[in-house]
């Protein structure tokens, strides 16, 4: 094994160590069984897809050992289907504002028999693929079809509350730490002559610079879907939708 190999395969490690902490904090988030904690689970849902994707595009490309790639692409089968899941979960809780306690249990038990399931149905799901993807030469794209396919979930757009609510949802699922709405000042006029209203949004310390950039390009995707012109800048977009702006 090669030196490189072994540093990220230890990386890898330490971010699966990181994200069991994510486990244990939303299962807290879930056993409280309420649709006003739903930023929360939000926030941790791009967390895990932050982490996960960190692994997919950084790490995993260099592990070559077999059993190694079986081991990490079982794990990472569970947390692809656990984003799913809690996507999903927000999404419906937009949509309705009212959750069956059943779904959450539900949700809590997948959580709770993560070891399991990594140890038996994913590992047997991974190896085969794996196995597939060597004999049969197919090496194009079967982990760029998972990154996409995690990545395009982080995409969903949710259009069930206020438009204030879906531009927060979204940078919150892209993984910003905040979002402040404002109106726009005349000196942003210079920029869009049509503003109306300032977006600003963050990023947490130990996150890349990029992920802002990422962030200013989901937000502006929605606007543009829903007909409204705007200018992504450094943590900032300018709009002319009319937002109405946080109460200090």
């Amino acid at each position: 094994m090669s030196y490189i190999e072994k540093k990220y395969n230890t990386k890898i490690k330490e971010t699966f160590g990181q994200l069991s902490i994510l486990d244990d904090s939303l299962l807290i988030q879930l056993s409280k069984k309420s649709v006003k904690n739903v930023n929360e689970i939000a926030k941790l849902c791009a967390d895990f897809n932050h982490n996960i994707n960190l692994i997919l595009k950084k790490y995993y490309p260099e592990i070559r050992e077999m059993n190694d790639k079986v081991i990490i692409k079982s794990t990472l089968k569970f947390y692809y289907d656990l984003i799913y899941k809690l996507t999903d979960l927000v999404r419906n809780i937009e949509n309705i504002q009212k959750i069956d306690q059943e779904y959450y249990d539900k949700l809590i038990e997948f959580i709770n028999e993560k070891e399991s399931l990594i140890s038996g149905k994913y590992r047997i799901i991974s190896a085969q693929e794996l196995s597939a993807f060597y004999d049969q030469n197919s090496r194009q794209n079967l982990e760029k079809i998972l990154l996409e396919k995690i990545e395009s979930k982080s995409r969903n757009y949710f259009t069930f509350g206020s438009l204030e609510e879906e531009i927060k949802k979204i940078a919150l699922m892209a993984g910003s730490s905040s979002v402040i709405i404002t109106v726009a000042d005349k000196l942003c006029k210079e920029d869009l002559e049509s503003a109306k209203s300032i977006i600003i949004f963050d990023i947490g310390e130990d996150q890349d610079f990029k992920y802002l950039t990422k962030i200013g390009e989901e937000i502006k995707k929605y606007l543009d879907s829903k007909n409204y012109e705007s200018i992504v800048k450094n943590g900032t977009i300018i709009t002319d939708a009319k937002l109405l702006p946080d109460k200090n």
